[in-house]
């Protein structure tokens, strides 16, 4: 069995922000030389998602707009976690709804994803350096 792990750093200069990542995750899946098997991709921050959706700007904005509306920055008094001193209540809840990891089938070397998917890291307390996990296994 064949594995290889990575980690991808990102400091994304404003509060929220969604990267495509999937060009990164599959130079990392070739290099891997895996042909069969799984890659798993982990935001390793509390704050910060990784998931797969379409890469339509559009979509993009309603996701910022629909989670602003979801779970609000402000005013921040309203969170009960930003009473110990942080502000980012709100980037907790977010990153929930978005979820923490995505697992990728590779098949004959190359991630399986459907015909409009791509991979996203989204951020929604920024304004740091974060990082994401990427671990390949298979044969």
């Amino acid at each position: 069995m064949k594995s290889l792990t990575e980690h991808l750093w990102f400091n994304v200069p404003d509060r929220r922000g969604y990267l495509n990542i999937t060009s990164t995750v599959e130079r990392l899946v070739e290099r891997s030389g895996v042909q069969e098997g799984l890659c798993l991709v982990n935001a390793m921050h509390i704050t910060a998602s990784v998931y797969i959706n379409d890469a339509e700007d559009g979509l993009l904005r309603d996701y910022d707009v629909w989670l602003e509306k979801l779970a609000p920055h402000e005013p921040t008094s309203q969170y009960h976690h930003n009473r110990t001193g942080e502000d980012n209540a709100d980037a907790h809840l977010k990153r929930q709804i978005m979820g923490r990891e995505v697992v990728v089938a590779i098949t004959k070397g190359k991630l399986d994803l459907g015909p409009w998917e791509q991979i996203f890291y989204g951020e929604f307390d920024g304004r740091r350096r974060k990082r994401v996990l990427v671990k390949i296994i298979g044969e």
